[in-house]
């Protein structure tokens, strides 16, 4: 590898503004792909990277995750050795070639960067002569000069340190917290320097970074004080215990800086800085950020300050090239620091406490993953050497196929992979969809931080609730209901109940399985403002207080939400047990994997490191290096975007019995992606599987097959489709624990697939539209005490029929029930989906109803159909029957409420609003141009349902 120094552009990039402050940037991050795509060359030249750190369980996951190492686990040499041998010859093997490329970088910068860091075993953090033997044999074994070993500044780790600078060994000195460690650390190195020129050798070619994890003491005492502020009513110490949120990381890291310029300032160093020996920098870790509430680059922006280095994940890393802010920020206002810490300590929380806990924890984290590690190599060398996620097949018609392997191609060419990491907007439609894409990093920000979620679990089940209730809609309550129908009641935790529907019947329904004394209510809105949850959090407070008295209400209640929403306000004004935070840059259908989807999930005992780092192997399958051919979710969007542009745009999903709710998330992530300015995919969930003569030629079948249970009926029925010369893709899930990593993929996916198709793959102006229409007529109730008066154009044996003037026209000449819609399903042509939308409650024996209708049509006219219960599609699918093609036939089905249901402080009630948007749902559909119909059957549904079910028979006969 030539050292010849690397020609960098001067262009304004935040990351590399960096270097005019003296700092340097790291990636902390590494994996054969990033070194074998070239894009860790990339990095130097176009970001100014000057180094890389690396961690076990970013290898487990690319063990796991990816064909990365399929030689090396495939040769002859391996077959000898044992899981720990194997990691660590593919680790040597990348920290070598990363080093290599990072060469010209340390001779440049005359060995102040270029480093790559390679840790001593987890298993060896207390103990001393474990952590010198291993050291000296990776030091060797590695064999180039810009290596860094890692070794914790634990009482025992501090020793070695000592003994290997002393040796001429360059360490990363990791997980410190604490101001005093960090002094022995500090201490350590120059008496390590001390001794070796002592005994006559070179300190100029010796390097070291102490490491301080500094979110990480955020999320610790964020915590704290939150749990504080909930019983503290002095108002001076709420005001003290309010300002140190978020701020008590950022002032133990300047002070530990300022201790940092004094100590390399002094005497004692100045003798050694004669020698050539070159400080040991601070360097900034763990600096993703994991409170919502604050910026995504907070702390990278507020520990800017020469001589020092901050290793950012490769999230934090795009965020802060995109939109970092640079100033010389750690110099700045340190008395300001020294008295964040003396009012931590007057609020009784003890720093050492904290810091000495972080520290166990971090060992304790660390040598998990190394676990996982070395049980994923073992996995891997005994088993044959595919990657061990959830696989993928496809077969396609030739035509197809080759225009799905043009699109590859076009990815591959035009590095769109990479950009869609790097968050480039006109990878869509070039407005704002780089604000979008917050659901990438989530996984990896969820593990690292995890304690909120594995302690509310624990909370939960020593509370002894008997069941929980989410209340919510769309992006907020879908994942969690996948989850509940998927993993049933965990022994020791709540039963999860979901509710996402206004009407009555179904509200007094759920009601009627929680014993509300025993219910932990989860009330989830992104925004906040969505009408649904809201009121259903209205109408549960006010029951709950009747039954356990206002001053504990709130004691059983939990909000999900972006900072700062109204139900943030809404939920400190109640005082709610907690308030969990949304990432503002997650859109709701893409936030399975934030708290959206694992609050609720911990609340019913999933065991939620498991489920991550499961999703995790999937992130790291479909990451930025990864090729297109090779990249599972880049794979399946060019599927479903290819095939969408070439007439097969109904994805019909076929999943096995145990993951079937998982039909309905992906129904609303493609439907809602994808469906707007007249394009995009149209789910179908729920259609039983026909013959090959039942379908047209506009589908694509997606078959999850759970491979612990599966349905030999649904092998047969697919057999037979590939068979009959339907595009098919086959995904293997593995156990339901597998569905984390299914969540990932088909988000990629969909965002690859949006690309492809042309359009906004995070918006979802026409569910605004529903929303808007809905208001517009609560609020006229609210003034009225009425919603308008309309006429149906048709009634007969207790149906009535309603339509805008545009449909009804078509319907004329029509003089029976039957007559009526069989000119409206005549209107169903090749390439069209007839959509039935039912405005009448979500239970099994009206689903049923529905699903016969639904089959009658597809047997008879040969189309797609779909299935949706009002109002929960209308924050999924609504988006791409009213923005997507015009090709949707419609079948609106509403009732009369048999019971209606009051709404606490407001006039309308349950059924007023589920009037209202039934109506509002119609009324978009027709200023859309669709073809529909809606029909009203009163109160008796079952009879009305009925009816209905003869004269569509009738119709198609």
């Amino acid at each position: 590898m030539t050292t010849a120094a690397l020609s960098i552009p001067k262009e304004a990039n935040p990351l590399r503004g960096l270097s005019d402050f003296g700092q340097s940037v790291w990636l902390d991050y590494i994996r054969r792909s990033l070194i074998s795509s070239g894009e860790l060359k990339r990095l130097i030249v176009e970001d100014g990277l000057r180094g890389v750190t690396s961690n076990p369980s970013i290898f487990e996951k690319a063990i796991v995750g990816s064909t990365d190492y399929e030689s090396v686990m495939e040769s002859k040499e391996s077959a000898a050795l044992d899981a720990k041998q194997l990691y660590e010859k593919i680790a040597i093997k990348d920290v070598q070639d990363a080093a290599d490329i990072l060469r010209p970088v340390y001779d440049e910068s005359r060995r102040k960067d270029g480093y790559v860091s390679l840790e001593v075993s987890p298993l060896l953090a207390n103990d001393t002569a474990g952590t010198l033997q291993e050291a000296r044999r990776l030091w060797k074994a590695v064999g180039r000069e810009n290596l860094m070993v890692k070794v914790p500044a634990t009482p025992e780790g501090i020793p070695a340190i000592r003994q290997l600078i002393s040796e001429g060994i360059n360490v990363n000195v990791t997980l410190l917290f604490s101001r005093d460690a960090y002094e022995q650390v500090a201490n350590a190195y120059i008496e390590g320097l001390t001794a070796r020129a002592a005994a006559g050798g070179d300190v100029s070619h010796i390097a070291s970074v102490a490491s301080f994890f500094v979110s990480r003491i955020d999320s610790k005492i964020d915590a704290q004080i939150s749990a504080q502020l909930k019983t503290e009513s002095n108002p001076i110490q709420r005001a003290r215990l309010s300002g140190l949120l978020g701020k008590v990381a950022i002032a133990n890291a300047k002070l530990a800086y300022h201790h940092f310029t004094e100590l390399y300032t002094g005497e004692a160093w100045k003798a050694l800085a004669k020698k050539g020996a070159q400080p040991q920098r601070l360097l900034w870790a763990s600096t993703s950020t994991k409170n919502p509430s604050y910026r995504d680059v907070l702390y990278v922006e507020e520990l800017i300050g020469p001589s020092t280095v901050n290793t950012i994940p490769p999230a934090t890393f795009n965020a802060f090239r995109e939109h970092g802010r640079l100033r010389m920020s750690l110099t700045e206002d340190v008395e300001s620091a020294a008295d964040t810490m003396e009012s931590l300590e007057r609020a009784g929380i003890a720093m050492k406490t904290v810091t000495n806990t972080l520290l166990d924890e971090g060992l304790r984290q660390f040598a998990d993953a190394f676990a996982q590690l070395l049980k994923a190599t073992g996995t891997r060398k005994t088993t044959e050497s595919t990657a061990k996620i959830n696989s993928i097949s496809y077969n396609l018609p030739p035509k197809l196929s080759a225009a799905v392997e043009s699109t590859l191609t076009d990815w591959a060419k035009n590095d769109k992979v990479r950009r869609l990491w790097r968050a480039d907007a006109s990878l869509w439609s070039g407005t704002d969809e780089n604000h979008w894409l917050g659901w990438l990093g989530i996984t990896d920000d969820q593990i690292v931080h995890s304690d909120h979620l594995t302690s509310l679990a624990a909370e939960v089940k020593q509370a002894g609730f008997k069941h929980a209730l989410l209340l919510g809609m769309g992006g907020s309550s879908l994942c969690p209901e996948v989850l509940r129908l998927t993993f049933g009641k965990i022994e020791g935790f709540p039963e999860l109940h979901v509710l996402d529907s206004t009407d009555p019947a179904q509200i007094k329904a759920i009601e009627a399985k929680i014993d509300l004394k025993n219910t932990l209510f989860i009330v989830s809105s992104k925004s906040g403002g969505t009408l649904e949850p809201n009121i259903y959090k209205q109408y549960f407070f006010a029951r709950v207080k009747e039954a356990v008295g206002e001053k504990e209400a709130g004691n059983r209640f939990i909000a999900v939400t972006d900072p700062g929403s109204k139900m943030q306000h809404v939920a400190e004004n109640d005082k709610f047990r907690h308030i969990f935070s949304g990432v503002p840059s997650i859109g709701g259908r893409y936030s399975a994997l934030s708290n959206f989807g694992m609050v609720p999930a911990a609340v019913m005992g999933v065991e939620i490191l498991r489920f991550l780092n499961r999703a995790e192997e999937m992130v790291h399958a479909c990451g930025a290096t990864v090729p297109a051919r090779e990249n599972p979710g880049v794979v399946l969007g060019a599927i479903l975007g290819t095939l969408a542009n070439n007439g097969h745009d109904k994805v019909t999903i076929i999943t096995s019995p145990r993951i079937s709710d998982l039909g309905a998330w992906l129904e609303q992530l493609l439907a809602e992606s994808t469906g707007k300015i007249g394009k995009g995919i149209i789910p179908v969930d729920r259609e039983g599987v026909g013959t090959p003569d039942r379908y047209g030629s506009d589908r694509l079948f997606a078959y999850l097959r759970l491979e612990s249970a599966p349905d030999r009926g649904q092998d047969a029925a697919v057999e037979a489709l590939e068979k009959a010369g339907q595009p098919v893709v086959r995904i293997s899930v593995q156990d339901p624990y597998a569905i984390g990593e299914e969540l990932f993929r088909w988000e990629i996916a969909t965002a690859v697939a949006g690309s492809i198709i042309g359009i906004n793959a995070f918006n979802q102006p026409d569910v605004e539209a529903s929303k808007v229409a809905t208001r517009k007529l609560t609020s006229e109730y609210e003034s009225t005490g009425k919603l308008p008066v309309e006429a149906p154009f048709f009634e007969a044996d207790g149906i009535k029929l309603y339509a805008d003037a545009r449909n009804a026209e078509a319907f004329k000449s029509s003089k029976t029930l039957a007559g009526v819609l069989k000119t409206h399903l005549q209107r169903a042509g090749d390439g069209d989906y007839f959509g039935l939308l039912g405005y009448i409650p979500m239970n099994a024996e009206n689903e049923a109803a529905l699903q016969i209708i639904r089959h009658r049509v597809r047997d008879s006219k040969k189309v797609a159909t779909v299935l949706g219960f009002g109002p929960r599609f209308l924050h999924s699918t609504g988006q791409a029957y009213k923005g997507g093609p015009n090709s949707g036939v419609f079948l609106q089905v509403t009732c009369d409420d048999a019971n209606d249901l009051p709404v606490p402080e407001q006039k309308y009630t349950f059924g007023v609003v589920k009037a209202a948007q039934a109506r509002g749902d119609f009324a978009v559909l027709a200023e859309r141009g669709r073809r529909a119909l809606r029909v009203h059957l009163g109160k008796d549904v079952r009879a009305g349902l009925a009816t209905l079910q003869a004269a569509i028979s009738q119709a198609l006969a």
